[in-house]
């Protein structure tokens, strides 16, 4: 296996440039290394602001700008499409839906799934481009069979390949993401950015969620889905207290429950469970969030689906940890088993399996089994 996917041929490559720094030296070294490169932003806002708020949103009038200026620099085509109207669509309003469901979503996942490598990918090859390049952190492996595999990035700190577990085999073959091989600190892209003589090297990165600028998540939730009062109850089902919205909490949250009675051995309580059907939300000891196993469904693989009950690692969150597991493909769900008990885990999360560095593939969390009978 070689650990560059890239054919040695002179690509014709669709870079999609976000404003960011990631993004630019991404296009920049796919340039240099010879292919012919269009930059493309995407406008993802049919109102975007002027300016972002700090670190916080993308895909504003000032990122497309910046990304328009890096494009100069690199000297290569630029191009603002519009898909704003499909990333409403199939990004935030999955995400509301996510959450009304009483589901934590992330829209990381969903983007590159529907939007950077299905609607962007799928225009890409109808207009003649070979890839689409990214300033994701991670790896393209070609196989001896020709197949591709995702691999995490060089650098563990910076990797992203958890969002982009997403990607099948098929999407993984016209991806590009030329920061996953080297093993380089934020601040020596940054440093690079600026022998390049991109504006952008000192731009700070965004985070959170994109399209909701502010950063007040249930701000953005009421806005949509209005405020609806519930209790919230402990293990026995005795109210404790009310909410304004079952959809403003996540399994495993401790602060801003606003319970007046203490836990009658005074330690904290955690979101155990939230129903929308009767819009309550169930609280409880520490403990009672270890699960042991979950099944998870709309798997996606990087290439051929597992077949029987195998060893792997899991990882439940972008910024997480690996924990060994063993999990099968079963009546078309993923079956996982932990070796040893894991916490916060939420329906609606993606649960990501590897073998080593390579991405098995990801499934969406339907259901978990706790230790305690609060499950």
């Amino acid at each position: 296996m070689t650990a560059d996917a890239t054919p040695p041929r002179r690509l014709r490559v669709l870079a999609a440039m976000s404003g960011g720094v990631d993004s630019a030296v991404a296009a920049a070294r796919a340039a240099e290394a010879g292919h012919d490169v269009t930059g493309v932003h995407l406008a993802l806002s049919a109102n975007p602001q002027s300016f972002r708020t700090g670190a916080r949103g993308c895909c504003t009038v000032e990122d497309s700008r910046d990304a328009r200026r890096a494009a100069d620099v690199i000297g290569i085509p630029f191009y603002v499409w519009d898909l704003a109207e499909r990333f409403r669509e199939d990004v935030v309003e999955d995400f509301v839906a996510e959450y009304e469901a009483g589901r934590t979503p992330n829209p990381c996942l969903r983007c590159n799934e529907k939007i950077k490598f299905a609607a962007l990918l799928d225009k890409a090859l109808a207009l003649g481009f070979d890839a689409v390049c990214t300033g994701h952190y991670a790896r393209v492996a070609l196989d001896a069979d020709g197949s591709r595999e995702l691999h995490r990035a060089s650098d563990m700190a910076k990797d992203q390949s958890y969002v982009l577990g997403v990607l099948d085999e098929r999407q993984l073959a016209h991806a590009l993401f030329p920061l996953g091989d080297t093993v380089t600190t934020k601040d020596e892209i940054r440093a690079e950015a600026e022998r390049r003589g991109l504006a952008v090297a000192k731009k700070p990165d965004s985070h959170d969620i994109c399209f909701i600028a502010d950063g007040d998540t249930q701000g953005f939730l009421t806005s949509r889905l209005g405020r609806a009062e519930g209790d919230i109850v402990d293990e026995a089902g005795d109210r404790l207290g009310t909410h304004e919205g079952a959809y403003g909490f996540t399994i495993g949250q401790r602060k801003g429950l606003r319970i007046g009675t203490p836990a009658p051995d005074g330690k904290p309580r955690y979101v155990l469970d939230i129903s929308p059907v009767d819009n309550t939300v169930t609280v409880g000891p520490l403990e009672a969030l270890d699960v042991t196993a979950l099944t998870a469904v709309k798997p996606r693989w990087c290439g051929t689906a597992p077949s029987g009950p195998a060893a792997y690692t899991a990882q439940l969150r972008a910024h997480g940890d690996e924990t060994p597991v063993t999990a099968e493909f079963v009546d078309d769900e993923l079956r996982v088993s932990f070796t040893e008990p894991v916490r916060g885990v939420a329906p609606g999360q993606a649960v990501v399996l590897y073998d080593g560095t390579r991405v098995v593939g990801s499934a969406t969390i339907a259901a978990t089994s706790r230790t305690a009978a609060a499950a």
